[in-house]
C-alpha cells in the first residue's frame, strides 16, 4: 500500500512508530514499512481490515486533525466492528471549537447521539459514567447559543438530598446547591471563556439550578439539559418534560446503574422509554462501556461491573 507523498509518514505511524506498534499489536495481518510503502501480508480478510484501517487513518490526517494513540485505537475499534461506519467521518465531525481545542464525538454511538440532538426536539442519552453524555450535550447547547438558535441555556440536576441534608451545608442557597451542579460548571468552563461565564450566569443567558426550580415554568427558546436523570422520580420526570416551550430543545442524560433514590422510589428514567416509545420527535440514545472517553481504564471498570451485574439474580441487579 503506497502512502501519498503529500502525507508525512510520521503523522501516520506516530513518533518512534508509536501508532505502528498499536496496529501491529491489534491487527492479525503483518505490516512492513519501507519508505512510503506499507506491505501488508496475511489472510485475505486480515489484509483487507488492515488496509481499511490505514485508509481511515490517512483520511483523518488529510483533514489536518492529526492522530493520537487514542484516535488510532478508536479507528481500529470502529473498522473491526460490525458497524458500517466511517471512522474518519465520526472522528472528524466538529461540534465546537473553543480556546484552541475542538470538541468532537469519539465513538459511533456518540456521533449518533449528537446527530439525534440535531434532528429531534427531545433526546435521552443513557449510559455509564465517562461516555460524554453531559459533556456533548453542553457542547451542543453552547453551539446552539452561539448560532442564535436559542436565547439561553438551562442546566439542571435533581438534588436528591434537597431536604434536611442540603440545609446543613454552609452558606447561601447558591453555595448549598453548588456541589450538585459543579460538573455542569466544569463543562461550561471548558467551552466558554472563564471570564464570560459569570456574566452569562448573571444575565440569565445561562442558568444552572436544581430540578425543583423548574416547577411551574414554561421554558421557551432555550436549550435545556437535565443531568443525572436517573435520580428523578416518575413525577419529577413528567414535570420536567412538560416544561418544554416553543423554540426549545431538551436533552436528558443519566445512568440507570447509578440510582441514588431512596428505597421504594422508582426512577423516572427507567420507565420513560416505555411511556414515550413511538412518540414523534423524541429519540433515545444508548451508550455503553465501549463509548467511555475518560482514561481507558474507566471503560474496563465499567465493563467489569457490567459482567458482575450479569451474574447476579435479577432481583439483586441495579
Amino acid at each position: 500500500m503506497a502512502i501519498p507523498a503529500s502525507i508525512n509518514m510520521v503523522s501516520v505511524l506516530g513518533p518512534r512508530d508509536e501508532f505502528l506498534q498499536i496496529l501491529e499489536r491489534e491487527l492479525a495481518a503483518d505490516l512492513h514499512v519501507r519508505g512510503n510503502e506499507i506491505t501488508i501480508t496475511g489472510a485475505p480478510a486480515d489484509v483487507t481490515t488492515a488496509a481499511d484501517v490505514l485508509a481511515e487513518l490517512i483520511t483523518i490526517v488529510r483533514t489536518g486533525q492529526g492522530l493520537a494513540a487514542d484516535t488510532v485505537e478508536r479507528t481500529l475499534g470502529m473498522v473491526t466492528s460490525d458497524e458500517a461506519a466511517s471512522a474518519a467521518e465520526v472522528l472528524t465531525q466538529n461540534i465546537l471549537s473553543s480556546r484552541g481545542r475542538t470538541i468532537r464525538p469519539k465513538t459511533l454511538n456518540q456521533k449518533r447521539y449528537v446527530d439525534a440532538i440535531d434532528a429531534h426536539t427531545v433526546v435521552f442519552g443513557i449510559g455509564p459514567a465517562g461516555t460524554g453524555k453531559t459533556y456533548l450535550a453542553v457542547a451542543k447547547a453552547v453551539q446552539a447559543l452561539q448560532a442564535k438558535e436559542v436565547n439561553r441555556i438551562i442546566l439542571t440536576r435533581p438534588a436528591i438530598e434537597a431536604g434536611e441534608r442540603l440545609g446543613y451545608l454552609p452558606g447561601t442557597l447558591s453555595d448549598k446547591i453548588d456541589p450538585y451542579v459543579r460538573p455542569l460548571y466544569d463543562a461550561l468552563h471548558d467551552m466558554i471563556d472563564p471570564d464570560s461565564v459569570p456574566r452569562l450566569l448573571t444575565s440569565g443567558t445561562i442558568e444552572v439550578a436544581p430540578l425543583a426550580f423548574m416547577r411551574g415554568r414554561s421554558l421557551n427558546d432555550a436549550f435545556i439539559i437535565l443531568d443525572e436523570a436517573q435520580n428523578t422520580s416518575m413525577e419529577q420526570m413528567k414535570m420536567f418534560l412538560t416544561r418544554l416551550g416553543f423554540g426549545s430543545k431538551i436533552v436528558v442524560t443519566g445512568d440507570v446503574t447509578q440510582i441514588d433514590l431512596p428505597a421504594g422510589t422508582r426512577s423516572g428514567l427507567t420507565v420513560v422509554e416505555q411511556i414515550l416509545d413511538g412518540v414523534h420527535d423524541i429519540a433515545f440514545c444508548r451508550l455503553t462501556s465501549h463509548d467511555v472517553v475518560r482514561h481507558r481504564l474507566v471503560g474496563r471498570i465499567v465493563a467489569a461491573y457490567d459482567r458482575f451485574e450479569a451474574t447476579l439474580p435479577p432481583g439483586r441487579r441495579n
